[in-house]
């Protein structure tokens, strides 16, 4: 079988630096190819070596490919799929993973397109049925799942590859494996046509966004809190947790936080290592966009409330003593 491909990025602010969604798609790929009797490859795109090569090349895969071409120093999705149309061309995948990131929703669809080949995103699961893969992505705001296969999954050369993007937060970046030792690195030419750079301003992430999917801690809050004046509480614990802080959709459509603080299927996907959710009943739209959090702590007053289905540790009582104890204690930690 070819092998599964993973297109990695680097951080947009913080170029020479991977973009820990880039894990997440390598751990993912590691685990398909595992059911599949596949073998990983990866991709890094950069305009000189910067040392993510080898960093990657610490990770469990048959080969690293690295891109190196002075038009890539900025990113432009005309450049990025003619980089990655000649590399696919040469390596024939079965699969291209990618992260579900802004950058690749940008020039994910041109990219499948201009290989003829269909294109799975969102996808937050999958399995194997007969030696084929099967991905899963929400519907209808994560009410449903729906099960995709691609129409010609053998991955066999000359086979279109199927490409996936992955939803930030359902895989995780820590279960990437290292390998036993380091892959070999296989430097691949391209000749992308800087003339073909997009005109305007080069695709960036809006700066006013916050970027919740990357926080270690976040401190999410619901309708629990009551009214706008009582969010100050749930910012003095989140700066005391140094953590972000987050709300369900009815508080940021209630004009209380900001639209970039909502969790949900609406809002932005997370995956940290601590979610503490206060207030926050556990809708189905806001339980799709935090269920991957590797520690849930959930406040509620109800003992009924969903958010107990998928909370780690569940506290029974009103937040507004709740919370006031917490303060108290980390207060008294030294």
């Amino acid at each position: 079988m070819q092998p599964i491909l993973v297109v990695t990025e680097q951080k947009i602010t913080a170029p020479g630096k991977l973009n820990p969604a880039s894990l997440e798609a390598v751990a993912a790929a590691q685990d398909l190819a595992q059911r599949l009797g596949a073998k990983v490859a990866a991709v890094l795109l950069e305009a000189r070596d910067s040392g993510l090569a080898a960093e990657l090349a610490a990770r469990k895969l048959d080969r690293l490919y690295h891109l190196l071409h002075p038009a890539l120093a900025s990113y432009s999705p005309d450049v990025w799929v003619q980089s990655l149309v000649q590399l696919i061309t040469h390596v024939q995948p079965s699969l291209v993973l990618l992260p579900h990131t802004y950058q690749v929703r940008d020039f994910a669809p041109q990219l499948a397109t201009r290989m003829g080949a269909g294109l799975v995103t969102d996808v937050t699961a999958f399995h194997t049925d007969s030696g084929h893969a099967v991905f899963l992505r929400p519907m209808f705001q994560g009410k449903w799942s729906a099960e995709v296969e691609f129409a010609s999954p053998s991955g066999a050369p000359g086979d279109l590859p199927g490409f996936v993007t992955l939803q930030i937060g359902a895989f995780r970046a820590d279960q990437a494996l290292a390998g036993d030792s380091p892959a070999p690195i296989e430097a691949v030419p391209v000749s992308p046509d800087p003339s073909r750079l997009a005109a305007g301003e080069i695709f960036q992430e809006a700066k006013q966004a916050v970027d919740l999917s990357q926080a270690p801690i976040i401190v999410s809050v619901g309708r629990g809190i009551k009214e706008p004046k009582n969010l100050d509480l749930i910012r003095e614990l989140a700066t005391a947790l140094g953590a972000e802080l987050a709300a369900s959709r009815p508080i940021c459509d209630a004009g209380w936080l900001p639209m970039d603080r909502q969790i949900g299927s609406s809002g932005q996907t997370v995956a940290p290592k601590l979610y503490l959710a206060i207030g926050i009943s556990g809708a189905i739209q806001h339980l799709v966009g935090m269920k991957g959090s590797r520690t849930i702590v959930a406040i509620n007053k109800d003992p009924e409330a969903p958010i107990f289905e998928v909370a780690d540790y569940g506290v029974v009582g009103n937040l507004f003593e709740v919370v006031p104890a917490l303060l108290a204690a980390l207060k008294a930690t030294p």
